[in-house]
């Protein structure tokens, strides 16, 4: 059976949304989340910073191994033209725009919380898809392992550390200008 990369990055979106989920709701992990780190919009920063970098890992992997032939991977194509993952992130950074332009997850009934993190892990996996590609918008070419794709590698890491240091960091010096 031959996966396409569409396939593959629906089932990871889905993997990821729903261990997070799953993770918040039903573990220890969980709980300390719960108490360690305040709801809105910390919380959200959070879950947006984990699914970003975990998507970015698993893209990385499995762009790395469709280009080397490895497990039963393929491109995602259409009428022969390959839709590239940045395509697939921007949908889904559109939509959760909209959803949150719509005040979709802004109340405090327990469906508007879930709805709440789902859209912010739901950022999370779409702006990786995106700023993974980076490089590609820049050049308008596939650069991807190329030393001009370093480009993309420097926009996730500029990204990221933006969406940790909104999660981490303001908890973080507060802890630390209390103790001094």
């Amino acid at each position: 059976m031959h996966w396409t990369g569409a396939f593959v990055l629906l089932l990871f979106a889905v993997l990821v949304l729903g261990v997070l989920l799953l993770l918040l709701h039903l573990t220890q992990l969980g709980k300390l989340v719960h108490e360690g780190i305040p709801d809105r919009p910390r919380r959200r920063m959070f879950l947006a910073a984990v699914s970003f970098f975990i998507t970015f890992l698993g893209v990385r992997l499995l762009v790395w191994c469709i280009t080397h032939h490895i497990g039963p991977f393929g491109w995602v194509t259409m009428g022969g033209r390959h839709i590239h993952h940045l395509v697939w992130g921007i949908f889904i950074l559109l939509a959760v725009g909209y959803a949150w332009l719509a005040e979709w997850g802004n109340g405090t009934s327990a469906i508007s919380i879930f709805w709440s993190r789902f859209f912010a892990i739901l950022y999370g996996v779409g702006a990786a898809l995106t700023l993974d590609e980076f490089a590609l918008w820049l050049n308008l070419a596939n650069v991807y392992w190329s030393p001009e794709g370093r480009e993309s590698i420097d926009a996730i890491i500029l990204f990221g550390a933006l969406l940790g240091a909104s999660a981490w960091g303001a908890p973080i010096m507060r802890r630390l200008r209390k103790a001094a």
